[in-house]
């Protein structure tokens, strides 16, 4: 095989296995999210192609809250007026959300903080893949 092939396949290899990096994860993590589907540790997964509710996220250094909102037709939001807070750490090389609330605690696992994904596994081994929320359009 020619050397110059093999060193393009051995760095895309190397490449395509790099681990994302945490710090550049929390700053794609803050906006609005709806969720596109939900993956059981068995390996069953289910669609989301309707959301009538979504996940806000905001993020201020290493902590920040989570809220459940409905779109509107106007761009405007409405919400339960309840938020989840929570801290960030950076844990073998990956980024966990610990929240805690007056009746539970818990963690979740970020797999991956895209500028239009977020990947975010519980302490179940649900995988939930979310995209980011997109305003309605209307044409006329």
């Amino acid at each position: 095989m020619n050397l110059k092939i093999l060193i393009f396949l051995f760095a895309l290899v190397a490449l395509s296995c790099e681990k994302p990096n945490p710090e550049l994860q929390k700053e794609n993590l803050a906006g609005y999210w709806e969720i596109k589907t939900v993956t059981l540790k068995n390996g069953d997964s289910k669609d989301y192609s309707v959301n009538m509710v979504i996940d806000y996220i905001e993020v201020k250094g290493d902590s920040g809250f989570r809220t459940k909102v409905s779109p509107k037709i106007d761009g405007s939001f409405t919400t339960n007026g309840t938020a989840e807070s929570f801290k960030l750490k950076v844990e073998n090389d990956s980024l966990r959300m610990y929240y805690k609330t007056t009746f539970d605690t818990w963690k979740e696992t970020v797999i991956s903080a895209k500028d239009s994904t977020l990947v975010i596994k519980n302490e179940d081994d649900k995988i939930y893949t979310y995209r980011k929320f997109k305003q309605f359009e209307f044409t006329k």
